[in-house]
């Protein structure tokens, strides 16, 4: 058995009437796992290495606690006694490595590591996890299998109650899984599960985080954090911006926001920012924009294509509102977050 592992976790979740996983909850996941814990449960699990998920009943369970207490893992063993009063499914997962997900339970697993922030986007292997999250009616009653939500809001209704859907989705909510310490979210409905959300971040209502992206802190979402992108602290996305993702366009530029940036309102990024950006209200810098890049007294030196300037520091983007024409300049003017705003999250 190996002597190294790369994540621990064992939860309660919820499965279709077939019987599969529509989403797992992980109270306490661990990375990179001490392997006297992993081999106090691996025993009665019946783990023979590598990748592997395992459905417990509660007298496994049970056991398993009884393990991981003699073992002297108090605050693990605290938790499995909890869960032997589930009702529902119980779930162990067992990563040996950070090999793409092979399971539903696998894929909520390396979401819950992403917003417990024990890893940062791009710090964990994705591959495949769409084709693992099924869609799924999020309720007042958990998530329910869309096949089966008919028949679920009929019986309600003759109960003289009301199952209220608040999405459609593959991914819920990351507050229902994980509240992170030290932030503020307006609208906890738009930031996904797998989201990382760095201390002292304040995310307003429009403000929205995917999966896989997120935020160093401390910081102001205003906008919009796409997938795989990552901002860092002290940065600043004002209300309505966007930054350009790789899920939808094909493209392979990661993009990140360098620390101290602010990009305006309704303006959007599709290159990579490096530290002390300043793009201005209204525009959109994709990779291809031809830029006049300018002296310091504001003569054109030459025109280049955007991802000439992607990760350099210290620039100011804005639009001749003469000429429409996109320029960048030295930035002299790096914003500074308001810290009573974000220091008492």
């Amino acid at each position: 058995m190996s002597t190294s592992y790369f994540s621990l976790a064992i939860g309660v979740g919820t499965q279709n009437l077939q019987g599969h996983w529509l989403e797992v909850f992980y109270p306490q996941p661990l990375l990179n796992p001490p392997g006297e814990l992993v081999h106090a449960i691996a025993g009665k699990l019946g783990y023979q290495g590598g990748n592997q998920t395992f459905v417990l009943d509660v007298g496994l369970v049970a056991g398993l606690a009884e393990s991981v207490q003699a073992a002297g893992f108090s605050a693990q063993a605290e938790i499995l006694e909890h869960l032997t009063h589930s009702q529902k499914p119980l779930v162990a997962t067992l990563l040996e490595t950070d090999a793409a997900p092979a399971s539903t339970p696998e894929a909520y697993l390396k979401l819950h590591l992403l917003s417990h922030r024990l890893v940062k986007p791009h710090g964990v292997n994705l591959s495949g996890i769409f084709a693992l999250l099924p869609n799924v009616a999020w309720t007042s009653q958990g998530a329910i299998d869309l096949g089966e939500l008919p028949a679920r809001q009929l019986q309600a209704r003759l109960q003289g109650q009301l199952i209220e859907v608040f999405s459609v989705d593959k991914f819920p909510k990351m507050t229902d899984y994980v509240v992170p310490s030290g932030v503020r979210i307006a609208d906890a409905a738009r930031v996904r599960l797998g989201a990382y959300v760095g201390e002292a971040t304040t995310v307003m209502h429009e403000g929205f985080i995917n999966f896989n992206a997120g935020t160093a802190g401390p910081g102001m979402i205003e906008g919009r954090v796409s997938a795989g992108v990552f901002v860092g602290k002290g940065s600043d996305l004002g209300g309505g911006c966007s930054t350009m993702g790789t899920l939808s366009g094909g493209g392979n530029i990661i993009i990140s926001v360098g620390e101290g940036c602010l990009i305006g309102a309704n303006a959007g990024i599709g290159i990579p920012l490096g530290d002390r950006n300043t793009v201005e209200s209204g525009l959109y810098i994709t990779a291809g924009t031809k830029v006049a890049l300018l002296d310091e007294q504001n003569q054109l030196v030459k025109v280049l294509k955007a991802r000439e300037l992607a990760g350099q520091s210290d620039l100011l983007f804005r639009r001749n509102s003469q000429t429409g024409a996109v320029e960048c300049k030295s930035n002299k003017t790096a914003i500074e977050l308001n810290e009573a705003l974000h220091a008492h999250n």
